[in-house]
């Protein structure tokens, strides 16, 4: 689906992103822009990824940390700085205030996956863990803020972390003048804006399409009403782009400046994530992989050459496990069949010959022979199966069924 945008006033200049370059030369790296020939065929344009999954603290959140800390004023610093996240931006503004010598607390949900909270810990700061939501996490963290007088670090509803994270867009016209499409993802909106602001301000034609999971998609009704409009209970596993409200800053600038909003599902997600990580040789969060997941439909609207801003890298392994076997699912590369069976010495054994013979690769097998819906003679077994696409999976199923076996749905 797809919003278009118009109109509105914006806070944050191209000499405001130009200015944030200057301060993050040698602190933020210039990421790489690889090629990609299979997104390229899909599109039937040249497509590019704009590898800030590779920037340091693995996401650009560190961009827009870094410009808004270095802007505080030095009676700020010493109050320190707080702030709430349940990754990027927690490590981004962790090792932003350790470059900077200021002192950072970051609250983070007690949920937040453990290399998270890890990493935040090691790029310096103190971390407190609070609340099951973000919501919760960000309450706490504002009371800590009014409380010992440290400046809130709002993740994305700045003017300064806005010019920050503009940067990018400064980054992607050099590498790539003759860009004609920009593709990123959208949660607060902090990103989108800053590649807007600088794109726009430089090359006015070029369209700049924003991405966000369906599942937490509150840029459509907020564009539709003119305002940023909250959304009840956001869900997604791209847990980088899961905000139930727009910014009221990028907000405004997002309306002006980016030409449409897409958005993707949560099996398109999982493809894309598989993509990167099988075709690129490149470890992407969900979140990040949500502008590849918006291109995976095929080129319509979109001219080349393409730049998709792959935001950040940091996923966590139970989750990426997860997420892959999802991915392969979508593809028709992942099968889970339970059956029915009768239970005598080398049923299981028959049962993977046929498996065999389909060419089915088992990766996991789970009898079960007591349970009160079997029979005395029956076992069931659940199998979860390796395959080679829809065709392949369709031809299991058969082979099973020819061969006497109940599949149950």
């Amino acid at each position: 689906m797809s919003y278009s945008t118009a109109g509105s006033l914006r806070s944050v200049t191209l000499d405001d992103v130009l200015g944030a370059q200057k301060m993050l030369s040698g602190i933020a790296r210039v990421t790489a822009m690889e090629g990609s020939r299979h997104l390229s065929q899909l599109v039937g344009a040249p497509v590019l990824l704009k590898c800030e999954n590779l920037q340091r603290t693995g996401s650009f959140k560190l961009r827009g940390a870094y410009v808004r800390i270095a802007g505080l004023l030095p009676e700020e610093r010493a109050a320190g700085v707080v702030a709430a996240s349940a990754g990027n931006h927690a490590q981004g503004v962790a090792l932003a205030s350790s470059l900077l010598g200021v002192h950072s607390t970051v609250f983070m949900p007690k949920g937040a996956p453990l290399p998270k909270i890890s990493a935040t810990r090691d790029y310096g700061a103190q971390v407190r863990l609070h609340g099951q939501v973000v919501d919760e996490t960000l309450a706490a963290a504002q009371e800590h803020a009014a409380r010992t007088g440290a400046v809130f670090i709002h993740p994305f509803d700045h003017p300064d972390v806005i010019a920050g994270q503009g940067t990018v867009g400064l980054e992607i016209l050099e590498q790539c003048p003759q860009v004609r499409t920009i593709v990123v993802g959208i949660g607060g909106g902090g990103l989108a804006a800053g590649i807007a602001v600088a794109v726009k301000s430089l090359k006015p034609d070029v369209r700049i399409i924003g991405v966000q999971a369906e599942g937490s998609a509150a840029y459509p009704p907020s564009l539709a009403a003119g305002r940023p409009v909250a959304i009840e209970n956001p869900a997604t596993m791209a847990d980088g782009i899961k905000v139930g409200r727009p910014g009221e800053v990028p907000f405004a600038i997002v309306e002006e400046l980016v030409d449409e909003v897409r958005t993707v599902g949560e099996d398109q997600l999982s493809a894309a994530l598989l993509l990167c990580l099988e075709r690129a040789k490149l470890v992407v969060e969900p979140a990040g992989a949500s502008p590849v997941a918006a291109l995976l439909g095929g080129g319509d609207g979109i001219e080349g050459p393409v730049v998709a801003v792959l935001s950040g890298g940091n996923v966590d392994p139970v989750l990426l496990q997860r997420v892959l076997r999802h991915g392969m699912a979508a593809q028709g590369r992942y099968l889970a069949v339970r059956l029915r069976l009768t239970d005598r010495p080398g049923a299981l054994a028959t049962l993977l010959g046929v498996l065999s013979v389909a060419d089915a690769n088992v990766l996991d097998v789970s009898h079960v022979r007591t349970d009160p819906r079997l029979g005395l003679t029956e076992a069931e077994v659940e199998l979860h199966l390796e395959t080679k696409g829809p065709a392949h999976c369709a031809e299991v199923g058969q082979a099973l069924r020819d061969s006497g076996y109940t599949v149950i749905d």
